[in-house]
């Protein structure tokens, strides 16, 4: 076995344990929630790649939409020569919008949690853009980041779309941003995407949709325990609950029980009430004055947004200031 397969095998070890660390104390506190980066493991991303393409789940087509209009407009404004990094890559399908667009790029540096979705997703890229530097991180955006050597007199763009800034609380948001500030450096700039808010009924039916490909993400998350910590979770025992909270401003989503259970993880035994519920995420609504402020609390200033005509949704520039 080479260094390399040894390394990996280190880091899935470290990648299961932290998984189990987490199961564990979410679900032993009150209420329980347990954090959303970990629905995207290899079949949860590949179902969320499913739910982009859903017709009730317009946020991907429209940010996509407002990426093809304007990414010559976001190319100019971050020069030649620059190195993209994009935090929570999954299948960086929306990036190659501006791989297309971005003249004699240094790097494009994806960064995401799930190892195997990323190598597949660096392999593909690899194959398409042979003459492109690629360096995939496996990691939480969250945490400090160490990237690639970057030539030094090459810019740094950030890029975070999807509205995954939604599913993050405000100051979580914020600690996000402050970190990719510090990460892109005084000539840095973040291509960000954030969902505006609208009408409830809207929402509710994007994370609600017909064919229940969004209720298979979420109860994906009682699957990968069953799998990786030999949990001995009944997923027809639970359901997917989304819903508009307009006071918080914010879609949440949780795994409810259906009936009074037990399930143990882990080797630990939790008991469920019928209609208990495990958190397992948010999705805040912005308007601009609120992504404005965001950028602001973080680093930022806003130097350009696009919209789509119907205002479901906003890609903004931000200048580190």
């Amino acid at each position: 076995m080479n260094s390399t397969a040894l390394a990996s095998d280190s880091d899935r070890t470290a990648d299961r344990e932290e998984f189990r660390h987490a199961v564990l104390a979410g679900l032993a506190r009150r209420p329980r929630a347990i954090s959303p980066k970990f629905l995207y493991d290899e079949r949860g991303s590949a179902l969320f790649d499913q739910i982009c393409e859903l017709p009730e789940y317009y946020l991907t087509r429209t940010e996509t939409e407002i990426l093809t209009r304007h990414a010559a407009d976001i190319a100019s404004r971050a020069g030649p020569g620059c190195a993209l990094i994009e935090f929570g890559s999954g299948s960086s399908v929306k990036s190659r919008l501006l791989l297309d667009a971005m003249k004699r790029l240094a790097l494009y540096s994806p960064i995401d949690i799930s190892r195997q979705h990323l190598d597949q997703t660096a392999a593909r890229l690899r194959r398409d853009y042979p003459a492109l530097r690629i360096e995939p991180i496996c990691a939480d955006y969250m945490a400090p980041l160490d990237l690639p050597p970057i030539d030094g007199t090459a810019p740094r763009l950030g890029f975070f779309p999807g509205s995954t800034i939604g599913n993050l609380e405000p100051h979580d948001a914020v600690t996000f941003l402050k970190g990719a500030r510090a990460l892109l450096g005084d000539r840095g700039a973040l291509v960000l995407g954030a969902d505006l808010k609208k009408d409830h009924r809207v929402l509710h039916d994007a994370y609600n949709d017909s064919a229940g490909v969004t209720a298979q993400f979420t109860l994906n998350l009682l699957r990968r325990m069953n799998r990786e910590l030999g949990g001995t979770f009944d997923l027809d025992a639970f359901e997917h609950e989304a819903f508009y909270n307009p006071v918080e401003g914010r879609i949440e989503i949780y795994i409810r029980s259906l009936a009074d259970q037990t399930a143990s993880v882990a080797g630990r035994s939790f008991d469920f009430a019928k209609g208990e519920r495990i958190h397992a995420e948010y999705s805040y609504k912005y308007d601009l004055a609120g992504v404005a402020a965001l950028a602001q609390a973080g680093g930022f200033a806003v130097s350009e947004t696009w919209t789509d005509p119907a205002g479901l949704f906003a890609v903004t520039y931000l200048s580190a200031k």
